[in-house]
């Protein structure tokens, strides 16, 4: 489908930012091009992420580079299990002088929040997220307040059965776009990692590629990716194949097809396309629904990406 010549610029202008901010992020963040792209990918979809794996092997480090060259204002919230709703939201303090209370916004109300560790605090304290996550705002002694634009969390996550974790709940887990993993680096790399400068100071030493005016250039040259109706019905395919089989506990939501949508328009953006290929959808498929889909065997959460494959096999491409 051809764009107007107007439109067309502004996503080739939009799209010489990509490069620049993916070659920034894998100066720190070595070895890892998948798991960074994904990354990308995600909060360029406006979407939120989850980055599971072993401690050490750079969840948090990814999480401060993204927010660094998106140009972003960042905040850090270390979840415990003896955190409170209002450690995340804020709290109100009464003030002598005025006699009244003033409320105090929390880390929560920064364009990128990191809730590292996230399993480890109690259902009660990562439930302070899920109106963060789906409406950006918050409820605080009464009033509704708005977070910033834009407003991303990243959060992450040690592996479940780990101890003094608390599994997520769905409705938590259906807030996040992509859930991503960021494994172990091959020799060559770690090598370079153990000769290599710190990261923390290859970090401090970041500069922004991007500000969020640029960055919401290029969220609006992801949505102008053109989505045929054939590829629409392969992916209501899938999404409407999870609803039917004995395998799988729950089906997909309509809302996990949008975001779906959504993230393959993302991919395909950065792949320097115009239009979503049916190759888009498969490849970021796992990252978007392995946390959604649970076998019926309570196999575990990790049996999720094998699953997503499982599906992208099972159902043809038209």
């Amino acid at each position: 489908m051809a764009q107007p010549a107007s439109i067309h610029k502004q996503v080739e202008t939009a799209r010489s930012f990509t490069r620049p901010i993916l070659e920034t992020i894998n100066t720190v963040i070595v070895g890892r091009e998948q798991p960074v792209r994904l990354a990308l990918a995600c909060l360029l979809a406006r979407g939120h992420l989850l980055i599971e794996d072993v401690p050490g092997v750079g969840k948090t480090m990814l999480a401060h580079v993204l927010a660094k060259v998106l140009g972003l204002s960042f905040s850090r919230v270390q979840f415990t299990s003896d955190m409170l709703p209002a450690d995340v939201i804020g709290v109100s303090i009464f003030n002598n002088r005025d006699r009244k209370f003033e409320f105090h916004p929390g880390p929560l109300f920064s364009s990128v929040v990191l809730a590292d560790e996230i399993n480890r605090a109690t259902p009660k304290a990562q439930s302070a997220l899920l109106e963060a996550m789906e409406e950006r705002q918050v409820s605080a002694e009464g009033e509704t307040l708005r977070l910033p634009d834009p407003f991303y969390v990243i959060a992450t996550q040690n592996p479940n059965e780990q101890i003094g974790t608390f599994p997520l709940p769905e409705s938590q887990l259906d807030r996040f776009l992509m859930r991503i993993r960021m494994g172990y680096p091959d020799p060559e790399h770690e090598r370079l990692l153990f000769k290599g400068e710190d990261r923390r100071v290859l970090l401090e030493g970041t500069k922004p590629v991007v500000d969020p005016s640029h960055l919401r250039q290029i969220q609006a040259a992801c949505g102008h990716v053109h989505v045929s109706e054939a590829l629409v019905g392969y992916v209501q395919a899938l999404v409407s194949s999870t609803r039917s089989v004995d395998w799988l506990r729950y089906g997909l939501s309509p809302r996990a097809g949008i975001a779906w949508i959504r993230a393959a328009r993302t991919w395909a953006f950065l792949s320097g396309r115009d239009l979503v290929l049916p190759e888009d959808v498969q490849a970021i498929g796992p990252a978007v629904l392995g946390h959604r889909l649970q076998c019926n065997d309570h196999t575990g959460a990790d049996a999720g990406e094998e699953l997503a494959q499982r599906l992208l096999r099972n159902v043809p491409i038209p």
